[in-house]
Parts: structure tokens; sequence; C-alpha cells
């Protein structure tokens, strides 16, 4: 699909011109009657995530068989129900009196429960992918290996994902937002410790800022393994407001996303 959105480093979006673009996109969005997944992040990013909660339920849950909103948590710690209302803005017992079958969830990483295979990103791939980076290294130390890719349950569970988060300088990835949502989002250990790990080898100096490393690569491969309909939000926050919205595939939505994030957060 086309991406929908746009946005400027000196100017501020409306709420209303973010509901036009959030319309834009969902009205032909083939969801009706299915159930919807919603990936969101935790307290510990900055977003009007607020806005775009009460946008998602009442564009959609009118529409939808469920509507669930699943906090990605990565592996921190998991929210309380006040931490919940604080980051959503609403006390939670007043969403389930005015949306239909809308829920809210935790990912629940420290339980193996939670998690599903969905494939494995082989170790020629990872080659590819790392090696001239590992350079230097014994690669008989099993620093080059098969990635097992598990994912949280809901995801499969869901008949259309949709990604909703914000894009900054990561120290780790290179940028946030885009399919960072599953991985290392609402993902199980191992590309999560294989990223983190990818991304202190190739270290923080040459990977933050950098629109597509290694450890982004990385990501996107095992996101290519989710056999689901998916559509991302990407949001540009700065400290007077939201500069920027995407939507479109996380790989398209978080490259636009980027480009402006370069330019509202990053001072050479």
């Amino acid at each position: 699909m086309m991406v929908i959105g746009g946005g400027n480093p000196d100017t501020i979006l409306s709420e209303s011109q973010v509901r036009k673009w959030m319309a834009d996109a969902l009205g032909p969005a083939e969801v009706d009657g299915l159930s919807v997944l919603i990936i969101i992040p935790d307290g510990t990013r900055t977003a009007p995530v607020p806005l775009f909660f009460r946008n998602f339920c009442d564009l959609l849950s009118e529409r939808v068989k469920s509507l669930d909103f699943l906090i990605a948590l990565g592996t921190h710690k998991p929210m309380d129900a006040a931490s919940q209302e604080q980051l959503l803005g609403i006390p939670l017992e007043q969403i389930k009196s005015t949306y239909r079958n809308v829920a809210v969830h935790n990912h629940q990483w420290a339980s193996a429960e939670t998690f599903q295979n969905i494939g494995t990103i082989k170790a020629s791939e990872v080659e590819d992918l790392v090696g001239d980076y590992l350079e230097g290294f014994d690669h008989d130390a099993g620093l080059i290996k098969d990635v097992p890719v598990r994912l949280n349950r809901k995801v499969l569970e869901s008949d259309f994902v949709i990604i909703c988060g914000p894009t900054f300088p990561h120290e780790v990835v290179g940028f946030s937002g885009g399919n960072k949502y599953f991985f290392p989002g609402v993902s199980g250990p191992e590309v999560i410790d294989y990223s983190h790990w990818l991304g202190a080898i190739i270290t923080s100096y040459d990977v933050i800022g950098t629109k597509y490393t290694p450890v982004r690569q990385l990501i996107d491969r095992a996101a290519s393994l989710i056999d689901r309909p998916k559509l991302c939000f990407s949001l540009v926050q700065g400290h007077s407001g939201l500069h920027g919205l995407y939507i479109g595939t996380p790989e398209e939505a978080y490259a636009a996303a980027a480009d402006l994030s370069a330019q509202v957060h990053i001072i050479w």
C-alpha cells in the first residue's frame, strides 16, 4: 500500500489531522468481523497513546469481532492497572463500559506458555547479514548460529495485526519503530538476546541514528515469518507534540518515520 500521512520537523500535527489519516487508513482495511490485535508501547516510550487508543476504539470497535491491545514490554516490568490507565488515558472499567469487545494485555514475557515458534533464521542467513561485523572473532565459537524465532501467541491468534508506536534514534537497532514492536516488543528471548549482542558488537557509535543496520535487517527477517496482514502507525514525537504520522506496512511506515526522526531528534 501507499504510505498515508506526513510530517514536518517545524510543525505539530493537530488531533483532527491525526484522526483523518487514521480514518483514511482504517476505512478500507479488511477487518470487519475479524479479531484485531494492536501492539502499543509501554510507559517507557514517549507518545500520545491516549489519542491513538481513543481513535482506534472509535474507528474499529463496532466493526471487528474483537479489539485487543498488547503492550510491547520486551522484557520490561509489566504494567499494573494504574500504569495502564495512565498510559491509555482512561480508567480500565470505563473501557469496558464504553467500547465493545476491547481488552488490554501485558506481554507476559516471563512465561514460556506465552510464545509460539514461527520459524528459524538459519546461520547462513545470519552470516549474510552480520558476517562482516564478526571479522576477527573465532567463527568456531558459535557466534554465527541458527536463531529460533518465537512470538507472543496473541499475534498468531489474531486475524489482523496493527503496530502503533514512536520512532526515535535507538542505540541497539538504529531507530526504533516498525518491526521492532514485534522483536523485541512481543518476542521470545532468542531474537532479543542475539540482536542486543549484535548491536553491542557493532557498537552504539555506529548504530544509533542509522536507518538500516544489520540489527534492523535481522528484525525485519524475523518479522517476515509472521503470516498475518499487518498495518503500522509510525509516530514521530517531539518535545512540543507530534511532528509526523506515517501509516503503511511496517517497513514502509518505519522508513518514512526514520527520515523525519533524523531531522527532529538528531543534531549534528
